[in-house]
């Protein structure tokens, strides 16, 4: 009985963190949902959509989603990781008892993960031409805009996962990992959005990455470049981007007058 009564009590001790952080008890359920929806969806694309194009082009469409889908997440996991890192190390109260300010911190974070997207792109993109005959760059120039169109959405991601950071302290450190995998059902990467239910269709519609795979997918298979989908998902990342920087902001402040950037560690 006494082991039993010494066992439950570190079970309880973990149901209790479950119970005090809605993030940790979301991410129980959450990567099942999340794979189910993405696969569904893409499966029903092979199903009932394939015969609209080619199979060698929905099969360059999916590398080419695989690739640039990772730059939104490379971009993401650059900035909070970073961000992290400073907490994990309870150096964040010791930076702001220094002369450095929010906004060259936030420039510090977005340029570390550009490097770090950089980097991490590179060796899928020449294993992609190697084992897969997949060129990136094939299109032309214009790979250049999905790419920084793509890397700022990871941007403004980021910051509101800081932001909640900021606000929820460690607990909400797994939304790091969550939710821009969550955005991926409804960014369009590997089916178009006709393949997504009409009541979710205005969700995706107000993301930039479905406009940029809708603008790729369309390129592979007309050879045409979409300035029309580019010029949309150019505002709306301009438009999330300035929430984003505000939400940071704002959320920054509180953190400052509550006295988080020195316990948020804790």
């Amino acid at each position: 009985m006494r082991y039993a009564r010494r066992v439950w009590g570190l079970v309880y001790r973990h149901l209790c963190m479950y119970r005090r952080s809605w993030p940790r008890l979301a991410e129980i359920a959450y990567w099942p949902t999340l794979e189910l929806l993405i696969w569904g969806f893409t499966a029903n694309f092979f199903s009932h959509d394939i015969h609209a194009g080619s199979p060698i082009l929905a099969g360059a469409a999916l590398i080419g989603g695989v690739l640039l889908w990772e730059i939104v997440l490379r971009a993401q996991i650059g900035v909070t990781l970073s961000f992290m890192e400073e907490i994990w190390s309870r150096n964040l109260g010791h930076l702001f008892v220094s002369p450095l300010r929010p906004a060259e911190m936030l420039l510090a974070l977005l340029a570390v993960s550009a490097v770090r997207t950089l980097i991490g792109l590179l060796p899928a993109t020449i294993i992609a031409f190697l084992l897969y005959h997949y060129d990136l760059f094939a299109p032309g120039p214009v790979m250049v805009l999905f790419f920084l169109n793509l890397l700022v959405m990871g941007w403004w991601v980021a910051l509101g996962i800081v932001s909640l950071l900021f606000r929820y302290g460690a607990g909400a450190e797994a939304l790091a990992w969550t939710i821009a995998f969550g955005i991926t059902p409804v960014a369009c990467v590997f089916y178009p959005l006709a393949s997504l239910p009409y009541w979710l269709q205005p969700v995706a519609q107000a993301l930039p990455a479905a406009h940029i795979f809708e603008g790729l997918r369309a390129l592979l298979l007309s050879g045409h470049t979409e300035w029309g989908q580019l010029a949309i998902a150019t505002g709306l990342n301009s438009a999330w981007m300035l929430a984003a920087i505000a939400v940071f902001g704002a959320e920054f402040r509180l953190a400052r007058i509550r006295g988080a950037l020195i316990s948020i560690g804790e």
